[in-house]
């Protein structure tokens, strides 16, 4: 009779434990796709609004040339010619 008793409250205590854990999983990963949710729609409307800037503001025409001498993408012959052509 004792050990059923032992065997009882162990599984009682066992099912209470297992029930916490995955109540708190249940709720971590509800979390977390709450939380990735928002990152996508924040994601999206940063999209939406950098679309809606470029649309209200357009670059102007280049001739493709790189002006900048630090960027890596720098080409003397095409900064030589707009120097010229101008």
């Amino acid at each position: 009779m004792s050990a059923l008793n032992v065997f009882r409250w162990t599984a009682l205590g066992a099912g209470v434990v297992y029930g916490a854990v995955h109540s708190f999983s249940l709720a971590s990963a509800r979390k977390a796709k709450h939380a990735a949710d928002d990152w996508a729609h924040k994601e999206a409307l940063i999209a939406q609004a950098k679309a809606e800037y470029a649309k209200l503001h357009p670059k102007p025409a280049t001739t493709g040339a790189v002006l900048d001498l630090s960027d890596p993408n720098f080409d003397y012959a095409k900064y030589l010619e707009t120097v010229l052509a101008e």
